[in-house]
């Protein structure tokens, strides 16, 4: 039992911890939890990230709050102690011995624990290490001294690994190598690692989620490619950036306009140098800093390097190819069979004015003249290159939208997406279509398009055009349908910039909030609606499976400020086979954002079928009501309902923002009620005692009866006060939400 719940605990828990200097307090209430894989903290000199660091290792003393590693609480435990129980250590500024060789610093770390890494794995993953093994410590450069580090570290074969500024003062080539490291931690599974950085190149490229840490707290939690694309935040969370842009690649004028760009100063080449005139706090005692210490503390943007081979830049796009400068228009399909259709949308779309990309996305390995090749993005796939040109067409077609994703997720200035061809090559760019926020126009002109389209468009606003003919060669009928696919998104793309524009230079709108109906809760959400619509822009989801996952794209892509989650019946199509179903990332938008979440238990009294021929056969004999002749609902048992309660605790558990669930004791639904089909109050007892049994409560996450049905008035008042108090008072707040 230990074992299990050992297994399932968190690879670092940190509560509450406070740190102080004397009268300084360092750290503040840090609370900071890292389920698995890599996660970084960024944040400026002085913010207390390098405390943080040493107060879980032991080496400065804790004050108050716990923190714990598997589960074990090692607070104010020595160093030696925690370093035993599987946490390795990679200290600013390496710490290194002078006098021991590259060698006896690996064979004096590798007895301390057995596992995976071995000192032959460390040089054959660091060669230049395996060259340089009898140098002594003292007699490596920077670059040398960090691997040598890294690896003692990693030659303990912890459990959790906590890396303090790994690239700082490295050469772009070995920051890359170290990056290309931690992603291949984070894949393997075996390892949790922790990166405190500056680097926010390296980052947002090796952690999917960021932490900002402001004065010895952490202020938020940020998603790693929102904070990568957005320099504006970055200067506001952060105070980096650089003084002046960089270059587009492709000199355009603005839209709309006929002048020439005014010609630019030339650049030196190479790598951009970030130098910082106080390396250190300054005191009052401070001596002015040596012009050759803010040199070797100047630090190189890995993001503009490019990478030397290909395992070094399988997770990162050439410096060719990266999106800088104007908005874009991606054309993408398959050039090796569609590249004449292809270009005609380009030059439809270049012709209006747009500045466009042509990404080919073809799995056969032939070149085909692009902005973008084929090879490029296959770079990006997990297993690289090799993984997306095989002999197996659909393996490839699957490897290679993952890695259309991947790489669509990384750029930053993507004004719209369309592409052309058959069901292949929708099957190729529809995942990474999704991936883009709700807003940017997304256009497929396709032979399936008038079939079932759910499948490749999902949750997203994607746009499927049926081609009428097939995508094979320009003749009368589909030049005129490409062209007019061509004209339509170029004129979303203007609508929407223009858009973009008046908001820029008007009022900030009202903050968006997500709110789940199904029809026996729509009395509560128009309530509700209304009772919100002077402060808040109230967005209303269908909860038919594809509604929640909508709801929480736009969560995902920060253009919901707070969700009211009435209704969570698909939790009952997932678990017990209805036609409406969650996916099992249901609430995870809500876990990574932490926005405010207030919940309730709508509609879980139903499972949803078809016609009534169409139930399965073990659910014959059960409590069924025809909503109409396309739909039957099934009524929840007590034990479907405790399991519901376990699942949907499970998840509230995870979510550290400020959240509220609510329990209509009165029934959850408008078929729940006294003298309705569906009442069963053992039935949502069960729900209730399962939820109450297994969710944390916390002053931050509550659950909270209600003795009323949902759709009474008083109920939706209730969860109208609630979110206002974990919002705040927005007549006062009144900002852009997205």
């Amino acid at each position: 039992m230990n074992e299990v719940r050992r297994s399932a605990a968190a690879a670092l828990e940190v509560r509450g911890l406070d740190v102080y200097y004397g009268h300084s307090h360092a750290l503040q209430g840090v609370d900071l939890t890292l389920e698995a894989g890599v996660f970084s903290v960024v944040g400026r000199n002085g913010m207390g990230k390098t405390t943080l660091c040493k107060a879980i290792m032991g080496l400065v003393p804790v004050s108050g709050g716990s923190i714990r590693v598997r589960g074990d609480d090692i607070t104010r435990r020595p160093p030696a102690h925690i370093a035993r129980l599987g946490v390795g250590y990679v200290p600013q500024g390496r710490r290194l011995w002078r006098s021991l060789s590259v060698d006896e610093h690996l064979q004096l770390a590798a007895g301390l624990r057995r596992g995976a890494w071995t000192v032959e794995r460390i040089y054959e993953t660091f060669p230049r290490l395996a060259e340089r093994k009898d140098h002594g410590g003292g007699q490596l450069s920077g670059g040398e001294q960090q691997m040598l580090a890294i690896s003692r570290a990693l030659l303990t074969n912890p459990q959790l690994l906590i890396m303090d500024e790994p690239t700082e003062g490295l050469a772009p080539v070995i920051v890359a190598q170290v990056e290309e490291m931690l992603v291949g931690l984070g894949e393997d599974g075996d390892m949790s690692v922790l990166v405190i950085e500056q680097n926010i190149g390296v980052a947002t490229a090796v952690s999917r989620n960021v932490a900002i840490m402001v004065n010895g707290r952490i202020n938020r939690i940020i998603d790693s490619a929102r904070l990568a694309a957005d320099r504006g935040l970055q200067q506001r969370l952060l105070g980096v950036g650089l003084h002046a842009e960089l270059e587009p690649a492709v000199d355009m004028p603005a839209a709309g306009t006929g002048a020439k760009a005014a010609p630019q100063p030339s650049r030196p080449g190479g790598p951009i140098r970030v130098y910082i005139s106080n390396p250190t706090p300054p005191t009052r005692w401070s001596q002015p800093v040596p012009i050759a210490r803010i040199e070797a503390a100047a630090r190189t943007l890995s993001t503009q390097v490019a990478r030397l081979d290909e395992t070094a830049r399988r997770r990162r796009e050439p410096v060719a190819a990266q999106t800088q400068g104007p908005p874009v228009v991606l054309v993408v399909g398959t050039l090796d069979t569609k590249g004449t259709e292809l270009r005609f949308i380009r030059d439809i779309i270049a012709g209006s004015g747009l500045r466009t990309r042509l990404v080919d996305v073809s799995t056969s390995g032939r070149h085909a003249t692009s902005d973008v090749s084929a090879q490029e993005i296959a770079l990006n796939h997990g297993r690289g290159g090799s993984a997306v040109f095989g002999p197996d067409r659909g393996a490839a077609v699957t490897a290679m939208a993952e890695a259309f994703a991947s790489w669509l997720r990384r750029q930053n200035n993507i004004a719209g997406v369309i592409s052309a061809g058959g069901s292949g090559a929708a099957s190729l760019v529809a995942p990474g279509m999704r991936t883009l926020p709700v807003g940017v126009p997304k256009l497929i002109i396709s032979s399936v398009a008038s079939g079932d389209v759910g499948p490749y468009v999902g949750p997203a606003d994607i746009t499927m055009m049926h081609s009428v003919t097939d995508v094979q060669g320009l003749n009368s009928i589909s030049r005129a349908v490409l062209a007019n696919g061509a004209h339509a998104l170029a004129g979303m793309v203007r609508a929407r910039l223009d858009q973009h524009a008046q908001k820029d230079g008007g009022d900030g709108a009202l903050p968006s909030v997500g709110i789940t109906m199904f029809g026996v809760t729509t009395p509560a959400v128009q309530k509700i609606a209304a009772d919100l619509r002077e402060d808040f822009e109230c967005l209303v989801f269908h909860a038919t499976g594809v509604g929640g996952r909508s709801m929480e794209k736009l969560v995902d892509s920060g253009q919901i400020a707070g969700v009211i989650d009435l209704t969570t019946t698909e939790i009952c199509d997932l678990l017990m086979g209805g036609v409406f179903p969650a996916t099992d990332d249901r609430f995870g938008a809500i876990i990574r954002s932490r926005l405010p979440y207030v919940g309730s238990v709508g509609a879980l009294d139903m499972v949803n079928f078809g016609a009534p021929d169409t139930i399965p056969e073990r659910y014959r004999g059960r409590k069924f009501h025809v909503h109409n002749p396309q739909v039957t609902l099934m009524r929840t048992t007590a034990e479907e309902n405790e399991r519901m309660g376990r699942w949907i605790a499970d998840r509230l558990n995870q979510m550290d923002g400020p959240v509220r669930f609510f329990l209509p004791e009165g029934g959850v639904s408008a078929l729940d009620a006294r003298g309705q089909p569906f009442w069963d109050p053992d039935a949502d007892a069960a729900l209730f005692r399962a939820l109450e049994r297994n969710v944390r409560q916390t002053a931050n996450r509550q659950l909270i009866r209600v003795p009323k049905n949902i759709n009474d008035p008083e109920f939706a008042s209730t969860i109208v006060s609630a979110f206002r108090t974990l919002f705040g008072r927005t007549g006062a707040r009144r900002r852009l939400a997205r």
